[in-house]
């Protein structure tokens, strides 16, 4: 099989309509993710802002105004094909096509959500470590779920079986690591969904 780049591989997904796929495969973990993230400020009554990483066809921010104390939302993709998608859903928030790489926003955020992304990233530390330069807000959140991680035996011949060229199968103390190096405090994680030999998802969040 030739081994493609991932947004090109998610740009042919979108045409597809495997996009609803992963949608439905990550509902359960990032509505959980959410409530995590938000759970400080919805019970102090604050509003926040809230950008998605990996937007795709903008489920997720879709998902978030549902949240009351939500006042901005927006997504970022690499794929122009996912951010055509998600503009043509009709729903508020903002949609940018960008190289999350080197990606810098319009404007900070209290809250910045990814499922399933940053090991699609040659040098993910750094993508990290620019989220708290640039993207946050002070007391702002990072919070990553991904379900691609070492100790995750099932998900080893996800990149094989995919085609895709970039995945970076790193462990959980690694991932926690580049938390830590880029400044993050209150660093938490924790695994969800885990069943059987399936360690579920690992979501990791710090505070700038």
């Amino acid at each position: 099989m030739k081994m493609q780049d991932p947004i090109v591989i998610f740009g042919k997904w979108a045409e597809e309509g495997k996009d609803v796929g992963m949608e439905k495969g990550h509902a359960n973990s990032v509505k959980e993710m959410l409530e995590f993230a938000c759970k400080e400020r919805a019970d102090l009554g604050k509003k926040f802002s809230f950008l998605d990483v990996g937007c795709g066809n903008g489920w997720v921010v879709r998902k978030i105004f549902d949240y009351p104390h939500c006042e901005y939302a927006a997504g970022v993709d690499g794929s122009q094909n996912m951010i055509d998608k998600a503009k043509s859903m009709g729903v508020g928030g903002d949609f940018f096509c960008g190289d999350i790489r080197c990606w810098i926003p319009p404007r900070t955020f209290d809250i910045v959500h990814s499922m399933e992304v940053f090991y699609y990233v040659e040098q993910p530390d750094i993508l990290i470590r620019n989220i708290y330069d640039y993207w946050l807000n002070p007391m702002g959140k990072l919070i990553m779920g991904i379900d691609f991680y070492h100790e995750n035996t099932p998900c080893h011949s996800w990149q094989e079986d995919c085609g895709i060229n970039i995945m970076q199968l790193f462990s959980k103390n690694t991932w926690i690591s580049f938390f830590t190096e880029a400044g993050f405090r209150k660093i938490t994680y924790y695994h969800f969904g885990a069943k059987d030999n399936w360690k579920g998802t690992l979501v990791v969040m710090g505070e700038k």
